[in-house]
């Protein structure tokens, strides 16, 4: 049986390794895989894996032994998942492998945002906290997240966590969300999305890029912010309505933004957004810790033995 990982380089830029998945059959393992080629290096294979790489309708259409789709993330929009359905292609996604790590680096970029820890070492590594002579020297305003309010968009497994580690920090946590009610252990207070843009002194997106939520983050909800608010973005670029947000920051209606994603991911050399006053652009990294990418792995390469044991499991499908 021929395998083929695409798009291999970003789970595993060389730590980690694919034997466990050369014992189902012949497997070839390639960094990345533009668009051009990839019919060319999927052709013959029953199973192909990818992260980014993207399989849509003429690709499936392209490739009459695939019978096995799995994707290297808990997104699946890379895969026409209509156009596998048509074929009987399984799909299969990765979820929660990931959310210890993107919690992590949801505050890793708030207290950055807060704390200016980053430009604080270079100031005094570029001697300008020796030249002021001042025992404490500060370069930006500080802020203490005691008592402020989180909102957090989307209560998934991520959404919770976070909401767990405003705790510790002490601070009212609101959500906006299809559930009901806050889940068993959490102290929340489940609130309309219209409120949580209002009240929110950080605003925090952990929910995944819909028809429904793309842009949510447009100018009229940046406008109902608090211009002292901070805006955090773990989620996907396409959530925020990029253009507006350069404005807002622009123009100081938003204290400041720390971004993992973008909607175009490398973002072109002149991308607003990187040169946006207090603005925080890192390379869709959250995910990335050696923990998850083992987690992420391993769980997929256990989908695949599902699926050649006859019972497939984290199967997506159309509308899911």
């Amino acid at each position: 049986m021929k395998i083929v990982v695409l798009d291999a380089h970003t789970l595993d830029p060389g730590d980690l390794g694919w034997a466990a998945l050369e014992r189902f059959g012949t497997c070839e393992i390639h960094p990345r895989t533009s668009p051009e080629q990839l019919v060319a290096r999927a052709a013959g294979a029953a199973i192909v894996l990818t992260n980014k790489a993207p399989l849509g309708r003429a690709e499936i259409t392209a490739l009459p032994d695939l019978r096995y789709i799995g994707v290297l993330a808990t997104g699946h929009d890379v895969v026409d998942l209509r156009a596998a359905a048509g074929r009987g292609v399984v799909v299969t996604n990765v979820p929660a492998y990931g959310t210890p790590s993107v919690a992590q680096m949801t505050f890793a970029l708030l207290l950055e945002l807060c704390n200016h820890v980053g430009a604080h070492a270079q100031a005094a590594r570029d001697g300008r906290w020796t030249a002021s002579g001042e025992f404490s020297y500060r370069e930006r305003p500080l802020v203490e997240l005691a008592g402020c309010t989180l909102g957090i968009v989307g209560l998934g497994a991520i959404g919770q966590a976070v909401a767990r580690i405003a705790a510790a920090f002490e601070m009212r946590v609101i959500a906006a969300s299809s559930k009901r009610a806050a889940p068993a252990g959490l102290e929340l207070e489940i609130v309309p999305l219209a409120a949580l843009f209002a009240q929110a002194d950080v605003l925090t997106l952990h929910c995944p890029l819909t028809p429904e939520t793309a842009r949510m983050v447009d100018a009229d909800r940046l406008a109902s912010m608090k211009p002292t608010a901070l805006l955090v973005n773990t989620a996907r670029g396409g959530l925020i309505d990029e253009a507006a947000l350069v404005v807002a920051l622009s123009q100081g209606r938003l204290a400041g933004a720390a971004l993992d994603v973008l909607t175009a991911e490398p973002p072109p050399a002149d991308h607003a957004l990187l040169r946006a006053p207090n603005c925080l652009v890192t390379p869709h990294i959250a995910w990335a810790t050696r923990a998850a990418r083992e987690r992420l792995q391993k769980t997929a390469i256990d989908n695949v033995a599902a699926f050649l044991e006859g019972a497939p499991v984290n199967v997506v499908r159309a509308g899911s």
